[in-house]
């Protein structure tokens, strides 16, 4: 099966249920396309037991895709430049402390808690687990996904202050996520006694600050490019070569494509950059470019994430370790933005009940069910992606759902 045609199939899917959504449903579209490709996938297979045609399609279609490279190796890049390109500069360098321990302390404070716990959890339930797979677990559930964030937080009216904490964490931690998944992974892999102790500071190191220092670079030779031109469609053309020339640069010489998405984003789309270096008229076309790119990226990879369903191995099992997750999930990211919240609130003024609001608002989304994907049979993959799967399915559906109500319901207390 060719990339056009299930790429056009994707697409036609996307606009189908789009419609729908914002014909009928009225739902923010992320959870919108997703709630409407599950009902479509499980009408697919209750289809199949009179004609297989429709099941047979989709799951060649599934089959077809690599998930886990086509969102970390491809889209991601394209989603979180977009997403930093829109992110109030100002504020985040003035929340950069508290966003910084978020996106670090909490996520390995995160991945250890929820590891451990699903540990002694699946012991509990006689699943033979070695630890080290239960903290990978930890790892790949613990970043919140900014492609699930940023668009369901437009909508639920969080204070701006607290907006910017939500999404600048989103933004850098999946990153952080992501390497602290791959140094996991590789000792699991590998074994502990054959893993050197500096071999994991250097891909730590080498993954976090060479991306940020790449996207650092890009940022400014894209600045400097636009700056000396005024012809919107060549500039518009120079920050798409900017993403897509640096995630290859980033993939070759092993450093974290996403982190340096977001440095780049931030950078081109800072107000002081903008202003020195684009028109009213560049940064109209450019803004709006980037706007259509993430609209698209994100209604085809909710459709994807919907049609997933058909790799899971349903086990009665499998879904109730699943709904114990969720909970433990939940209570590990409250215990894990403690600290942080607790060392700043004084000083930067947070919003009353933060911690409970960046909780709830803190979605699971693509990146933990592709990282899921990429575990091997030996570290238990069909259980880890039904858990995974649950928990992406609650976070995005019912937090995503009800995060504006507890948010308009603190507002009121406070008023």
């Amino acid at each position: 099966m060719d990339a056009y045609f299930i790429a056009t199939i994707l697409i036609f899917l996307s606009a189908v249920f789009g419609y729908i959504n914002v014909r009928f449903l009225k739902m923010p579209n992320t959870i919108g396309l997703m709630i409407i490709t599950i009902i479509f996938t499980l009408g697919v297979l209750l289809l199949s037991y009179v004609d297989p045609t429709l099941l047979n399609l989709e799951k060649s279609i599934i089959s077809s895709i690599d998930f886990k490279s086509i969102l970390l190796d491809e889209m991601l890049s394209f989603l979180l430049f977009a997403g930093a390109l829109h992110t109030n500069f100002e504020q985040l360098k003035i929340q950069r402390w508290p966003i910084l321990l978020f996106s670090t302390l909490g996520v390995l404070t995160s991945t250890f808690l929820v590891g451990f716990v699903m540990y002694f959890v699946l012991q509990l339930l006689n699943f033979q687990i070695d630890l080290i797979y239960c903290l990978l677990f930890g790892a790949l559930i613990s970043p919140t996904d900014p492609i699930a964030v940023l668009g369901i937080l437009k909508k639920a009216g969080v204070p701006k202050k607290l907006e910017t904490k939500i999404v600048g964490e989103s933004l850098f931690n999946d990153g952080v996520g992501v390497v602290v998944f791959l140094t996991i992974f590789q000792i699991a892999k590998s074994g502990l006694e054959q893993t050197e102790t500096f071999d994991i500071v250097q891909l730590f190191g080498q993954e976090v600050f060479g991306g940020i220092l790449l996207g650092a670079i890009l940022g400014w030779v894209s600045y400097r490019l636009m700056k000396s031109i005024n012809d919107y469609d060549i500039e518009v053309i120079i920050t798409l070569a900017a993403v897509m020339g640096g995630t290859l640069i980033a993939h070759k010489l092993h450093l974290s494509a996403p982190l340096a998405m977001v440095t780049a984003g931030l950078i081109i789309g800072n107000d002081t950059v903008r202003a020195s270096s684009m028109s009213e008229v560049t940064e109209k076309y450019v803004d709006k470019f980037w706007e259509l790119i993430d609209i698209l990226l994100n209604a085809v990879l909710f459709v994807l994430i919907g049609m997933e369903l058909l790799v899971l191995v349903f086990e009665g099992k499998y879904i109730l370790v699943g709904v114990l997750a969720i909970p433990i999930v939940l209570v590990c990211r409250y215990i894990s933005l403690f600290l942080p919240i607790n060392l700043f609130k004084k000083k930067l003024e947070f919003v009353p009940k933060t911690n409970l609001i960046m909780t709830w608002g803190g979605l699971r989304g693509g990146i933990s069910i592709a990282l899921a994907l990429g575990l091997s049979a030996d570290m238990h993959r069909d259980l880890f992606l039904v858990i995974t799967y649950v928990v992406v399915v609650f976070s995005i559906i019912v937090q995503g759902l009800t995060v504006g109500n507890l948010v308009e319901k603190f507002k009121k207390k406070e008023i």
